[in-house]
């Protein structure tokens, strides 16, 4: 009885005094965190390496005020994904300032976006460094407005080689904010309008708000890098059937973009519980490391 209650001790006490060891440890990845610097403030997040990385990915956030999305980042770990996720600009244990309308400010004005975008390029600078294998490819993946903040970013950044987008508008700012006024938060929009309806508003509503326009496609039509958007077709955020417009456009120009639409999902395609666009990204990240890999292996 003795010995296996001092036993039962030990171990206790061994939980309390090593909780970074116990939990950082997985069977796949480890987990490490780290700090960096953007824009002469520091960032903090963590870096989720699998033993056997063949890709590694930033993730870049939407627009709510969220710590890093160490869920979501695990489940891409556990496909043998590298991942740094980082508690945003002002939120968590990240220094500055977070914009947004929770805390009535504007997050999609370009100053705004512009400065996400270094943080990303700082994350991924900083990323790089921790990466035994310095040849694996480095990408983004991102939630909603991260469709605005990653095109900007990869262009300004070659070591970003992919990018993948949840739910990321190819519209501009001003254009999306004219859709989400004319939905309403309304979860049974799509039973009582059509998409041309949708088109039409998105294109000639007149503005709410009196702000310079971001637009993508100035950013995308830069890139040469593979690309994924995944869309849930009963989106009320953005108008998907636009936005594929757009794409459509954008690849008629030779763009090496790719998008999949989910007839039963609406905004929150990485997180819900049909894991078919995960899934979906995680093969294509696949595809797109062997096929880097075989391109560098015939040079």
């Amino acid at each position: 009885m003795k010995i296996n209650f001092f036993s039962n001790v030990f171990i206790w006490l061994l939980l309390i005094a090593l909780p970074e060891m116990v939990f950082s440890q997985s069977t796949d990845f480890t987990i490490q965190d780290v700090k960096f610097e953007s824009q002469g403030i520091t960032l903090a997040g963590s870096i989720l390496l699998p033993k056997n990385s063949f890709a590694a990915v930033v993730i870049v956030h939407g627009s709510d005020p969220v710590k890093r999305e160490m869920d979501f980042a695990k489940r891409l770990a556990k496909e043998g994904i590298a991942v740094l996720t980082y508690d945003k600009r002002g939120v968590g244990e990240s220094g500055g300032v977070y914009v947004g309308p929770s805390v009535g400010t504007n997050n999609i004005d370009t100053v705004n976006l512009n400065l996400l975008a270094h943080d990303a390029n700082a994350a991924v600078k900083t990323f790089r460094t921790y990466l035994k294998d310095k040849k694996i490819p480095i990408g983004l993946v991102g939630f909603s407005q991260a469709g605005w903040i990653i095109p900007m970013a990869a262009s300004k950044n070659p070591q970003i080689k992919f990018m993948v987008l949840f739910s990321g508008p190819t519209i501009t700012t001003l254009e999306q904010l004219r859709f989400q006024f004319y939905t309403n938060g309304n979860n049974s929009f799509w039973e009582n309008h059509t998409e041309a309806d949708a088109i039409e508003h998105t294109k000639n509503d007149p503005d709410r708000y009196q702000f310079a326009a971001t637009d993508p496609k100035t950013y995308l039509s830069t890139l040469s890098i593979p690309g994924l958007w995944l869309f849930g077709e009963k989106d009320i955020q953005i108008p998907v059937k636009l936005c594929i417009e757009q794409l459509n456009t954008l690849k008629a120009q030779g763009k090496p973009f790719e998008y999949i639409s989910f007839p039963k999902l609406g905004h929150n395609t990485s997180s819900s519980n049909d894991t078919a666009p995960l899934d979906t990204a995680v093969q294509w990240i696949q595809q797109k490391a062997l096929n880097s890999k075989k391109s560098k292996s015939s040079k």
